[in-house]
């Protein structure tokens, strides 16, 4: 049986319409935007700033859109023996009462093809890697990124390693994060992300004292995500590796010092203090903790221009809109990045004898740039906006506007604006039936920087 999502084939170039692509940072968005441009038919090199490339991070859920466009590049089969396959998602008052549940499998078959499933990150990232090095891109450690400068006649850029190195690309995709560095230079300016007002603790639980007590055995057997909504604060866990491991992140109010850095060292006892009276599963859930880390959570709205003028430099991921959790899109959006990225890299011109210097060739490689650009700016905007909205929604404090919320969440059908934004009526199809190679042919003939008209103006070689 053929799949719903067709998965895509390695383009063939030609040497002289192939890019030397460059990518700054292996996580998600880096190694996303490599295998796009790999499966284009580009080379690809991606830089990474650790010493090597560690098992780091907890969960993180896949939504349908996210999944459309990972079995598009030909990773579902490696995926699947990580995954751990929700039944339904439940949301929770902080003292325990079930608010609303949304079946997973209903959700997702609206979206053909697509599914909701969850991974430990270094499971994720690690099938990005192998699908990286299958494609013949490679990836190089301890190469921190400190500097990137164009050329005179703007067809390259060079990436400037701390170590003093030297990597010309004709194209820099820049994907070093909500912290970046590099925006910092695109723009030639300080450009720190927005503080949002909340951290996050997260931590991994085993699930064998889990499997002792009746009460929580229940979220090990059967696998369901489940949310807490209370005053200033909200709760979220999920099991992992087949069972072996349930992730839970705890989200209250920011109180890391303004001069330290955005990862401290958590206390254990400060935050369970902090979820007192909590549904006494939460409680229990906390003591089984022995160490945590908390993060402070930053935004990037994407305002500014994500690609330098020449062409020859693009950002894309955290670095440029980073997101709060509360929607589970960070890594749907940097992966969508990537997708579009490659999609319009894709519809080069594959002719022998073409130079890369010349006028023409530079001027498709910008409106590329700026297809992608016009596909992904308006659509991640939505999505750091609305995961403000999630934040407002899921910390209310008990009274009026906490009654209207649970209220409308207890409808049939839900009405738009609801805060189980899966299913929120408003959003949830254009958030998770995104479709990157129906927007790249919407957009590809309209004239950049002239939205709406449908003219056919980009440059022809």
């Amino acid at each position: 049986m053929r799949p719903l999502i067709p998965v895509k084939e390695k383009q063939v170039r030609e040497d002289s319409c192939r890019l030397k692509i460059l990518a700054v940072g292996a996580g998600l968005a880096g190694l996303g935007a490599a295998i796009s441009c790999l499966l284009a038919g580009h080379d690809v090199v991606v830089f990474e700033s650790a010493v090597e490339l560690a098992e780091v991070g907890a969960g993180i859920q896949i939504l349908p859109n996210s999944s459309r466009v990972l079995c598009h590049w030909g990773l579902e089969a490696e995926l699947d023996q990580y995954a751990t396959r929700p039944r339904k998602l439940n949301f929770f008052g902080w003292k325990g009462n079930l608010i609303t549940s949304m079946d997973f499998q209903e959700s997702e078959a609206k979206f053909p093809g697509t599914w909701y499933k969850d991974f430990h990150r270094a499971n994720l990232q690690k099938c990005l890697i192998n699908r990286v090095l299958e494609l013949g891109g490679t990836i190089t450690c301890n190469s921190r990124v400190v500097d990137i400068v164009v050329s005179e006649d703007g067809t390259t850029a060079t990436a400037v390693t701390a170590d003093g190195r030297r990597e010309t690309a004709d194209l820099v995709i820049g994907a070093d994060g909500v912290f970046s560095k590099l925006t910092e230079i695109l723009y030639g300016r300080p450009d720190p992300p927005t503080k949002t007002g909340d951290l996050a603790y997260r931590l991994l639980l085993s699930t064998k004292e889990m499997l002792k007590d009746p009460e929580l055995a229940n979220f090990v057997k059967e696998p369901q995500v489940n949310y807490w909504l209370g005053p200033d604060a909200h709760a979220v866990n999920y099991v992992l590796r087949g069972g072996k491991l349930f992730n839970m992140v705890l989200i209250v109010p920011d109180d890391i010092p303004e001069e330290s850095r955005p990862t401290v060292e958590g206390n254990v006892e400060e935050m369970c203090s902090l979820f007192q009276g909590w549904d006494p599963r939460i409680e229990k859930l906390l003591r089984l903790c022995k160490s945590v880390q908390k993060w402070r959570l930053c935004i990037r709205l994407g305002k500014d221009r994500w690609t330098h003028p020449s062409g020859a430099w693009t950002m894309l991921g955290d670095a440029v809109h980073a997101t709060l959790p509360y929607l589970a899109s960070g890594a749907g959006m940097a992966f969508e990045d990537g997708a579009v990225l490659g999609e319009c890299l894709s519809r080069f011109p594959n002719s022998p004898g073409i130079d890369k210097k010349s006028p023409s060739f530079l001027a498709q490689k910008r409106h590329a740039l700026a297809v992608f650009e016009k596909c992904r700016r308006e659509r991640t905007h939505m999505v750091v906006s609305r995961g403000n909205i999630q934040q407002y929604l899921y910390h209310l404090h008990d009274g009026p506007e906490q009654e209207e919320r649970d209220r409308k969440m207890q409808m049939v059908p839900t009405p738009p604006g609801e805060a189980l934004a899966w299913r929120d009526p408003g959003l949830a199809p254009k958030l998770l039936g995104y479709d990157h190679i129906a927007d790249v042919n919407q957009k590809w003939n309209i004239p950049d920087g002239a939205e709406g008209r449908e003219t056919s103006t980009q440059p022809r070689l």
